[in-house]
This record gives C-alpha cells, sequence and structure tokens, in this order.
C-alpha cells in the first residue's frame, strides 16, 4: 500500500475510529441506563430499536443528501447532529424522547459510514479493497472494544459526563476529516436487488441475512440489559460486552476460510447448531463462571459470522453484473433484522424475565438451522466461486468495497465457466436431435 494511499485512507478510518468509541460505549449505555431507571425490557427494547430504525432509513436515503452537499460537509452535519442527540439524551431520562434521540443518531450514524466508505472507495482500485476492509473493520471493531473496556471507568464520573464524552468524541472525529484532500469522490445511488428478486435467487442468503440481523441486534441492544440483571456491575458489563466483540473480530476470517473450503450451507448449519448450544450453555452458568468469558467470546464469532457466510454463499450464486447489488440489498435484509430484532425479543424478557434472551436466542438458531438443512435437501451447493471476505456493519454503497479484485474475477470465471458447460449441453442436445432425424 502507497504511502499517498495510505494517507487517503487514513483520515477517514481515523474519524470513524474516534467516533464509532462513543457509539459503541453509548449503546451498552443506553441500555444500563434505561434499566437502572426502571424501564421494563419491552421499553429497553424500543428505545434501543431506534437507532437500528435509523440505520435502516439513512441506508436508504442518506446518499442523495451527500450528492447534493458534497462529502465534508455532510460529514460535519452527521458528526454535529450525533453530538447534539447525544448531549440531549444526558439532558432528560424521558425513553420516549431518547427514543427519537436514538432514532436521529442512527440515521446520522449510517451517514458517516456512507461517506467513509466512499472515500475509501475512491482511494483504492479493486487490487487492494481487501486490505482497506481489512482496515475499515479494525477500526469499527476496534473502536468498540475500546468503548466497551472503558465503559465502566466512564460509567462511574457520573450521569452526564459520558453523554458529554460521547459528544466530545464525535466533534473530534471532524478533525481529520476536514483535513481529506478536497477532491469530491463520486456517489453513485445504491440500487439494491428488491427482497422477492433476492428470495428467489438465494433463499439461503435472505434467510442467514436476515436472521444474522436479529441476533446482531439483540446482542448490541440488549445483552447488556442481562447482564446487569444477572448481578453485574458497568464494568463488567462492559468487559463481557468487549468479549463478544473481540471474538467477532478474531474468529470472523477462520470460520469464513473454512467455508472456502467446505459446502457453505454446512458450515451455516454448523454455526447455527453452535449458536443454539452455546446460548443454552449460558443460560445455565453462573454469572462469575469463568467458561462464562469463554462462551460469549465463542458466542461473538458465531452469531457475528453467519453474515458474511451467508453474503458469500449468495456470491457463489451471483452473476458478474448483479453481485454489488445482491450485497447491497442483503445487507438491507440484514438492517430490517436489526431494527425489529429488540422490539420482538424484549417482551420476551419481560414476560420469562432476562434469560428470555437467550431462549430466543436459542429458538432462533434452531430455526435457521433447520431452514439451512431444508435449503441444503432442496437444492445442491454450487462450487465454492466467490472467495470469502469479511463483513461488518456497513452502509449499502460501502459493501462496494467486499467486491474485491479476487471476488469479482472468480464470479465472472464461474459465470464463464457455466456458460461453457450450458453450450456443450446445447451442442450435445442439438447432435442428439440431428441423430434421431437421420435415424428416422
Amino acid at each position: 500500500m502507497s504511502v499517498q494511499l495510505l494517507a487517503m485512507a487514513l483520515a477517514p478510518l481515523l474519524g470513524l475510529f474516534i467516533i464509532s468509541i462513543g457509539n459503541g460505549m453509548l449503546s451498552s449505555l443506553t441500555t444500563l441506563r434505561l434499566d437502572t431507571l426502571g424501564e421494563s425490557a419491552t421499553m429497553v427494547g424500543v428505545v434501543s430499536s431506534a437507532y437500528f430504525i435509523g440505520l435502516t432509513l439513512g441506508s436508504i436515503f442518506n446518499d442523495r443528501l451527500i450528492v447534493r452537499i458534497g462529502h465534508i460537509r455532510a460529514y460535519s452535519c452527521f458528526a454535529a447532529l450525533i453530538a447534539t442527540t447525544i448531549l440531549f439524551q444526558g439532558m432528560t431520562s424521558d425513553p420516549w424522547t431518547w427514543f427519537v434521540l436514538r432514532l436521529i443518531t442512527g440515521w446520522a450514524s449510517v451517514g458517516v459510514f456512507l461517506v467513509v466508505e466512499s472515500w475509501l472507495l475512491m482511494a483504492a482500485d479493486p487490487k487492494i479493497r481487501g486490505r482497506l476492509l481489512a482496515l475499515y473493520m479494525i477500526a469499527l471493531y476496534g473502536a468498540g472494544l475500546l468503548g466497551q473496556v472503558n465503559l465502566g471507568v466512564i460509567a462511574q464520573t457520573g450521569d452526564t459526563i459520558p453523554f458529554m464524552i460521547a459528544a466530545i468524541l464525535a466533534s473530534l472525529s471532524l478533525l481529520p476529516i476536514v483535513m481529506i484532500p478536497r477532491a469530491t469522490p463520486i456517489v453513485e445511488r445504491a440500487e439494491p436487488l428488491m427482497p422477492l428478486q433476492l428470495l428467489r435467487a438465494t433463499p439461503t442468503g435472505v434467510i442467514g441475512c436476515f436472521g444474522s440481523g436479529i441476533a446482531i441486534a439483540a446482542v448490541y441492544a440488549l445483552l447488556p440489559l442481562y447482564l446487569q440483571r444477572i448481578g453485574m456491575d458497568v464494568t463488567e458489563v462492559g468487559h463481557m460486552m468487549a468479549c463478544v466483540i473481540l471474538g467477532a473480530m478474531l474468529l470472523q476470517y477462520p470460520v469464513g476460510r473454512w467455508s472456502d473450503h467446505q459446502d457453505r450451507h454446512l458450515v451455516l448449519i454448523v454455526l447455527g447448531a453452535a449458536c443454539a448450544v452455546l446460548s443454552l450453555i449460558i443460560l445455565f452458568l453462573p454469572p462469575g463462571s469463568p467458561l462464562l468469558v469463554v462462551a460469549f467470546f465463542l458466542l461473538g464469532g458465531g452469531i457475528f459470522a453467519i453474515y458474511p457466510v451467508a453474503v458469500s454463499h449468495a456470491a457463489d450464486r451471483a452473476s458478474s453484473g448483479a453481485i454489488v447489488r445482491m450485497i447491497q440489498g442483503l445487507l438491507l435484509i440484514n438492517s430490517l433484522g436489526s431494527a425489529i430484532s429488540p422490539l420482538v425479543i424484549s417482551p420476551l424478557m419481560t414476560r420469562v424475565g432476562e434469560g428470555g434472551l437467550f431462549w430466543a436466542l436459542a429458538a432462533l438458531n434452531v430455526c435457521l438451522v433447520l431452514l439451512f438443512m431444508w435449503r441444503r435437501g432442496k437444492r445442491s451447493e454450487p462450487v465454492t466461486a466467490a472467495p470469502f471476505t469479511a463483513a461488518a456493519q456497513m452502509s449499502a454503497v460501502g459493501v462496494e468495497m467486499r467486491v474485491t479484485e479476487d471476488l469479482a474475477q472468480a464470479v465472472f470465471d464461474h459465470e464463464r465457466d457455466i456458460d461453457v458447460v450450458v453450450q456443450e449441453e446445447d451442442a450435445s442436445h442439438g447432435q442428439d436431435e440431428q441423430r434421431v432425424q437421420r435415424q428416422a
């Protein structure tokens, strides 16, 4: 990677890292603070869902704003809006006000992702997109890890100071962005495949991405609530959340590489079964057990790996002209799953207790396993054509970073091989017809 390219990529990645520290911390802090205020698990879920609803809406509409006012001004608007909503959140404790504020924060956050990702796409040709994607994931997951590890220390500063710190970080993230070279990247309108088209093309991809969205949002939004209600303090909650994120960060790549050499349906079945078993094990482990740390690490790796493996499975079936639109569509399916997750799971926690979270995760993963097994029986697994690429939370435009040169070439070669086989079959069929005519 050249020095010039690194200099261009460093500024947006640094801005993303700074703002994501506060966002990651605030996600858990919002849940814990609502529980401390005596709100029910259902209300916690409603407020938590607002952020993911905002992410989904922003993925659809924010690119129009960036085209109109430019990247640097758009980032400034989004970062200022995040800082403002966080400060307002620290000034009130009304849950419905928090719902509105978290909705706006989610909408602005995906705008930040969109600006950063489009800058990176401008900086990179397909040959080095894989390396930039790796740096992007390190920045995103590393920031989340840092925010969770320091959650206890920051929470001890008082009721309002943690919100002030998150707002300060959002404001500071502007500094590297405004120092980016003034060339303006081009943002093309994202036109993802529609859900019905995706369902016809890759039912397994749709099922996996939707289920993964439900599980990931439940971890971010409701796991801190579970941990606090089983007796952990804020510091312990932060450390456990950090274990989950670390598992997601470290295990995604080896699981993906394993999927390159196996039937991806089988990999998805194993992941779903492992997540279901781990969810049940966690239910019966005592809060102070060292095995709980291991279980959360493995659960994070399993839950967060389902989405990229499902996308890679879909890419095995994609044509070279539709692969970007397919991945964009699957991202939106994943976002929809995230948006409804807290709304669906939190009432169960209200009804049966905090353990309802893991009963729901176990049931979800059992359903995924059954659906994956059904699809595997209905249709044989295609030859693995598309090499696995890791995935993190991105915008619809930014997922193009996942379409590396190797991935695009693999899909093109696979498509060409299929065409050759079809031509040979057509030629053989034509010869058979001619032979039959001569015999007649």
